[in-house]
């Protein structure tokens, strides 16, 4: 009897954690699963679908994945979150049109604007956590559901900050504390932070004000590292390493989506700047997509990079 119970429990909790597969028909002794959502159905439970780009497997790349920070199924139209700025409000949390998809059992082809047409297979590890895996570069990428209402936009925008200050052209200052001692970097009027493969890096330079973004000269280049502070969530320090010139090292704030603050510790000086030519991680000229080279990567691959 207690054996009967045990195998009951078992068998119950089995179709209980399943939402995609919930009965089994017995059809002259054979076993048949027959879901209870369809995959079109599964993706549209969540409005966004949180890229967990730690979890990544395989040594490959799906290139629209690699870059998205969330992505939404509507209706047949694939959208992307691949920028930090205006994340929350772009296309009402959305992100960007980038493609559209169609479903087939747990088969999931997405034709992206950019990147192409990929063949996926999805399969669902929980309730809101499913696996996308291209059997071409044999690599799946792990996504977390949410609804746009309890989605913490705030959260990735910090946990991120690194992207964020990749997203201009350059980063011009407009604003020097009268207090402070006078050091070298109050000398520093542009900024520009990109990654080239090797890292994340950035290029200072001295220019005056004012000028053309394609005009600038940037006098010195390295490596750059944003850290979190302790027990401080909307403050993070920035350190500029300029090779053999030695760091700098400030507290970096977000005043908004265009402007940052820099506190130099050293000499106690505040610095201000503006972003300028915003990069739009997928946008068209003409109907013609074009794209900006960005991706983000492993915590454990950035730092192999660093080194």
């Amino acid at each position: 009897m207690k054996r009967l119970k045990l195998l009951s429990v078992i068998f119950l909790g089995s179709i209980l954690l399943t939402s995609c597969v919930a009965e089994v028909v017995i059809e002259e002794d054979v076993y048949v699963e027959e879901p209870t959502i369809t995959l079109n159905e599964l993706l549209h439970t969540y409005e966004i679908w949180y890229v967990d780009i730690e979890r990544t497997k395989g040594n490959g790349e799906i290139p629209f994945l690699q870059k998205a920070f969330t992505v939404s199924f509507r209706n047949g139209t694939f959208y992307a979150n691949n920028n930090l700025v205006g994340m929350g409000s772009n296309g009402n949390g959305y992100g960007l049109d980038v493609g559209f998809y169609d479903t087939f059992r747990m088969n999931l082809d997405i034709s992206h604007d950019i990147d192409g047409t990929y063949k996926l297979i999805v399969t669902q590890l929980s309730g809101n956590q499913i696996e996308v895996y291209d059997s071409v570069t044999n690599t799946s990428y792990f996504l977390v559901g949410y609804q746009r209402s309890n989605f913490d936009y705030d959260q990735v925008f910090y946990d991120n900050i690194h992207y964020f200050l990749q997203e201009y052209e350059t980063w011009e200052k407009v604003f020097t504390s009268e207090f402070g001692v006078l050091n070298e970097f109050d000398n520093e009027n542009y900024l520009k932070f990109s990654y080239f493969g090797s890292g994340e890096n950035f290029r200072s330079s001295q220019d005056e004000n004012g000028i053309p973004i394609n005009d600038i000269f940037y006098d010195y280049t390295g490596y750059y590292e944003v850290n979190d502070i302790i027990n401080i969530f909307d403050r993070k320090t920035l350190t500029l390493d300029y090779d053999y010139l030695g760091n700098e090292f400030f507290e970096l704030s977000v005043i908004n989506d265009s402007k940052i603050e820099l506190f130099h510790p050293s000499s106690e000086t505040v610095y201000q700047f503006v972003g300028r030519g915003y990069i739009q991680f997928k946008n068209s000229e003409k109907g013609k997509p074009t794209q900006n080279e960005k991706k983000r990567i492993k915590k454990a691959d950035f730092m192999k990079l660093s080194k």
